[in-house]
């Protein structure tokens, strides 16, 4: 058996460590914050990430704490039906659903079930030299560590794909995001239903139930550059003014928010890389892959990501380069199709001109559904 670093705590890093350990490896997670705290907003985990847990033997510790999510709303402003998905037939057939939940849910379930010790807080990585026997982590702190192979799992600004591909960055979507997850069974909202609206001048909004009657819900605004300080002051006044014009719920949810449960981010991704490996260090989740958040699989790609490793690496026990390849050559064709598919979603649903909009808008419901489901279909597919 071979012994790993993973950089990065998050999803990825987590789930890979699993993956790891039920194959028998030696695994130690380096994570740069000093605590892992209750942070984030809700994610959606697709009835393929759940298989992927599935795998990890993760499904049931996961699954219990979210929602069933089956019915997907395209809607305008006014609340008008632009189109929608029932997932039932996929997920019946996959024999998994697809969920929402809290980040911070997820991060726990996954950190729960690790060996005490597996996971070291504090340790800001800064770079790897490769060795004779494998790999050397440094350290901010000046120390080292030492491993047959490194992963790289520390997310959209990972130091270890700046090392491994230094002309690779993140590329700015031209839209920003405000997050939160709120108390909302007092709105009575229909179980197992999301819903996401695109309206007018690049505003979008969406919401999915994330559990014990939560509901996680998502802003975005077009801004002509990152880290405006405009949209930095923003609060949740500030945006029922921008949404004010929206149908049901998203005035109800806005009115549930409290401003220190409101996160903001520009929307990034990365452009698809030409490796996820090279000798004995991998790239896997957003340190990888990292995608604009339209299609919900930024999280359930990270545990897609541990699940197939774990194959690559069954099928190749004794040569952690080999299983590394096998992944590379596995992974990148889907993941870069969603980052790409995903990208292009973005764009279309925030569109400013009034003239575009009433297209794409007339396009959305003259679309069969067929069409819908066979866009979808090939996110179920097997890994």
């Amino acid at each position: 058996m071979a012994d790993f670093i993973i950089i990065g705590a998050g999803i990825g890093g987590l789930a890979t460590a699993h993956a790891l350990l039920k194959l028998g490896h030696a695994v130690r997670v380096y994570e740069a914050a000093a605590e892992l705290r209750a942070v984030g907003a809700g994610v959606v985990l697709g009835a393929n990430a759940m298989r992927a847990l599935h795998e990890l033997d993760l499904h049931d510790a996961v699954a219990v704490l979210g929602a069933s999510v089956c019915q997907l709303q395209l809607l305008d402003q006014q609340g008008r039906l632009l189109q929608t998905a029932d997932t039932t037939d996929f997920t019946r057939r996959l024999g998994f659903e697809n969920i929402g939940i809290h980040r911070a849910d997820l991060q726990r379930a996954l950190l729960a079930g690790l060996p005490p010790g597996t996971v070291q807080l504090g340790k800001a990585f800064e770079r790897y030299e490769e060795t004779p026997t494998g790999v050397r982590a440094h350290f901010a702190d000046g120390s080292q560590a030492h491993a047959a192979a490194l992963i790289g799992a520390d997310g959209l600004n990972s130091r270890v794909r700046r090392q491994l591909l230094p002309a690779a960055a993140p590329r700015y979507a031209g839209y920003t995001c405000w997050r939160a997850v709120v108390e909302a069974g007092a709105l009575g909202l229909p179980a197992g239903e999301s819903a996401e609206t695109w309206g007018a001048a690049g505003r979008r909004f969406g919401y999915v139930p994330v559990g014990g009657g939560r509901v996680y819900w998502f802003a975005c605004l077009n801004s002509p550059a990152p880290r405006s300080p405009k949209y930095q002051a923003y609060r949740v006044a500030d945006l029922q003014r921008e949404f004010a014009g929206f149908h049901a719920p998203v005035p109800e949810l806005l009115a549930l928010t409290h401003n220190d449960g409101l996160l903001w981010n520009d929307i990034l991704d990365l452009p698809p890389l030409p490796h996820f490996a090279r000798g004995p260090v991998l790239l896997l989740g957003d340190a990888a892959h990292a995608t604009t958040p339209n299609m919900g699989q930024g999280a359930g790609m990270a545990i897609e990501d541990a699940a197939v490793l774990a194959r690559c690496l069954r099928a190749s026990p004794t040569n952690v380069w080999a299983a590394f390849n096998s992944f590379e050559q596995r992974r990148r064709a889907r993941t870069a199709r969603i980052v790409r598919t995903s990208w292009q979603l973005g764009r279309v649903g925030q569109l400013e001109s009034p003239l575009l909009t009433g297209i794409r808008n007339t396009v959305m419901r003259l679309l069969p559904a067929a069409v819908s489901r066979s866009q979808m279909a090939w996110l179920y597919e097997e890994l």
